[in-house]
């Protein structure tokens, strides 16, 4: 994989697709790799667009440059980082989907970049309205247990332990049983080799409720932006998973009125990795989407 230097950290990404064409930035959630929207990823090039993936700070090829930066996990960073890799391309406009992180992100880069940001896809999570974290009730909070335990310092050190296990376990509940096979998590979960996820992952859910949770400054103006931001202008598709048992169906639901332009769609049957779950289907709706907003 080709790495685009930045301020912060080297990224590693795939580009694909006619290099003209209108460009889809495609942000992988966890814990998964950019591997994980291949088949997604075919399927846009062929139907003309510049297809952009990256693997996210601390996961497969992408590593900091200093030993001394925060390893700060936040949507924040994580658009940062891909407005840096568009400008490192080129692309002036493009459009982004996103699959859990990834999708956080998107929403962000919405808020932050509307002038360049065509049109969004989000897979399986739900828009946050000014990215505010609340504890979910409890029903909801439930799927949750492995956010909860990254609080605690037994957790951590259990994370830390056995960070491929952990991993795993979310892929293994998050689902329908038989949608993955050992051979496809042993090779997403290289990307999971790299030295600094376990401290990004940590960083990401630990910051949501813990104060004194390191965050970059360099990150801040983006913080704040979204903070202050009610409403979503770009044209948004989200796609939810019926059966994802991670983030059910009912935590996306009453969110339309956040955006100008919104779409939702639910997968029956379909989990928490709808682009590795029903890679057709998705490819249909984000291609009808990126045809009517992405060109």
């Amino acid at each position: 994989m080709p790495l685009l230097t930045t301020a912060a950290i080297d990224l590693a990404f795939t580009d694909t697709g006619p290099a003209g064409a209108p460009a889809v930035l495609l942000l992988h959630g966890w814990p998964d790799a950019a591997r994980g929207f291949s088949a997604v990823a075919a399927h846009l090039a062929g139907a003309g667009f510049r297809v952009v993936a990256p693997d996210l700070r601390g996961a497969g090829a992408s590593v900091f440059r200093s030993p001394g930066t925060v390893r700060d996990g936040t949507a924040a960073a994580l658009v940062r980082d891909a407005l840096d890799l568009a400008d490192g391309l080129g692309l002036r406009e493009f459009s982004v989907v996103g699959h859990d992180w990834g999708a956080r992100a998107a929403y962000q880069l919405a808020v932050v970049a509307p002038q360049r940001v065509r049109c969004a896809a989000a897979l399986a999570l739900a828009h946050q309205p000014r990215g505010q974290f609340t504890v979910p009730r409890f029903e909801l909070a439930r799927p949750f247990w492995y956010q909860w335990l990254m609080f605690l310092d037994a957790g951590v050190a259990a994370v830390r332990a056995d960070p491929v296990g952990f991993a795993r376990e979310q892929w293994a509940t998050w689902s329908p049983p038989g949608w993955w096979d050992e051979a496809e998590f042993a090779a997403t979960a290289r990307a999971f080799a790299n030295p600094d996820w376990t401290d990004v992952t940590l960083n990401a859910y630990r910051t949501r409720f813990l104060p004194d949770e390191p965050r970059d400054p360099r990150y801040d103006d983006v913080r704040a932006r979204v903070a202050a931001t009610a409403r979503i202008g770009v044209p948004t598709l989200m796609v939810q998973g019926g059966a994802d048992a991670c983030d059910p169906p009912a935590s996306s639901e009453g969110l339309e009125g956040s955006f100008d332009s919104y779409r939702r769609v639910v997968l029956d049957g379909v989990g928490h990795f709808p682009h590795r779950e029903a890679p057709q289907e998705v490819s249909r709706l984000l291609l009808q989407h990126l045809d009517a907003h992405g060109r």
